[in-house]
């Protein structure tokens, strides 16, 4: 097989992953479970046409920030060629804010308005801030903004002054179980009760993440199933104590291997990976010190590359070329 081939395949693997979440988005307000406040606001917004051009969703990840932004622009009857979603940790300089300002005075193609939805909007460069400032101030009455972020602390103050905020929480154990049946019922699949609950109870409240892991369970049987799960939360709490000792200079291999040799690392290996690459790729991102963002660059580069052929063997080799690259 090619190399082409393989990362075909990966891409493949990395899209099955997230099919089930992506497949059952909720698109209305009544699918959505666990957000009973900020659904309730909204809709007294919208049904008094005063909703705010400048939106702020806060909160955890996984707890329907997005959706519930794209939910109220569909409700706004925007259409999708007026529909902008930007992930702030991909496009997060002045230049994009620009590309904006110079947008925002068009009209809307196919509909009444145009729809921004700026997504980890805490990632923006500090110029991209004030840059946006002016936009906020300035916004023309065909123009919404939806704004999104899982750290509103690191948003400038400013910016949080000119948006009215809904706040979003993590779900409850008996929200993510309503939201786990439903899709399962839609799914048409069958899952125990049991492993709906342990689904519920290790997804930390959050909708992505239990979603994540039925996908991955759910053509097994039941005791594999509850195998998964475990071994599935386990691989994150591994990947959080792996990147967090990587991620210091002091860093010796010696305390690497300990660690190492203490986790369960065959069947998770990929998890590992993607969590890897998760944190370092934010601490690059938002951290200010020179150091510690070399450090996290180093990270990147050892990890870009799958674990699924190598899967143990690929996490010790990777962790090594950080500790000892320059040996």
């Amino acid at each position: 097989m090619s190399k082409k081939k393989k990362k075909e395949n990966v891409s493949d693997v990395e899209q099955e992953q997230m099919e089930l979440y992506k497949q059952h988005r909720p698109k209305t307000f009544k699918g959505v479970y666990g957000q009973d406040t900020a659904i309730k606001s909204l809709n007294q917004m919208l049904e008094s046409n005063s909703l705010p051009h400048s939106i702020l969703f806060s909160g955890p990840s996984g707890c329907g920030k997005t959706t519930l932004a794209r939910i109220v622009a569909k409700q706004l009857n925007c259409g999708k060629h007026d529909f902008n979603e930007i992930n702030s940790a991909s496009f997060r300089g002045i230049d994009m804010v620009r590309e904006i300002g110079k947008q925002i005075n068009m009209r809307a193609i196919s509909g009444p308005c145009r729809v921004w939805l700026i997504d980890e909007c805490h990632m923006l460069s500090k110029d991209a801030e004030n840059a946006f400032l002016k936009i906020l101030e300035d916004t023309p009455r065909h123009v919404y903004f939806m704004l999104a972020t899982t750290e509103r602390q690191k948003v400038l103050p400013a910016i949080l002054t000119r948006c009215t905020e809904i706040a979003l929480g993590d779900l409850s154990v008996d929200d993510l179980e309503s939201t786990l049946f439903d899709i399962i019922e839609k799914s048409k699949i069958t899952i125990p009760k049991k492993v709906v609950s342990a689904i519920a109870e290790q997804s930390n409240g959050s909708a992505r993440t239990a979603l994540v892991i039925l996908h991955q369970i759910k053509d097994l049987n039941e005791s594999d199933m509850l195998k998964t799960i475990q071994s599935y939360m386990e691989a994150l709490k591994n990947a959080d104590d792996i990147v967090k000792l990587l991620m210091s200079p002091k860093c010796s291999w010696e305390k690497m291997s300990a660690l190492l040799c203490d986790l369960n690392l065959s069947k998770e290996a990929e998890t590992v990976r993607r969590r890897v690459l998760g944190y370092a790729t934010s601490v690059l991102l938002r951290n200010k010190n020179k150091a510690i963002q070399s450090r996290a660059f180093l990270i990147i580069e050892a990890f870009k590359e799958h674990f699924y052929d190598s899967n143990a063997a690929g996490v010790v080799h990777a962790c090594y070329l950080i500790i000892n690259g320059d040996d």
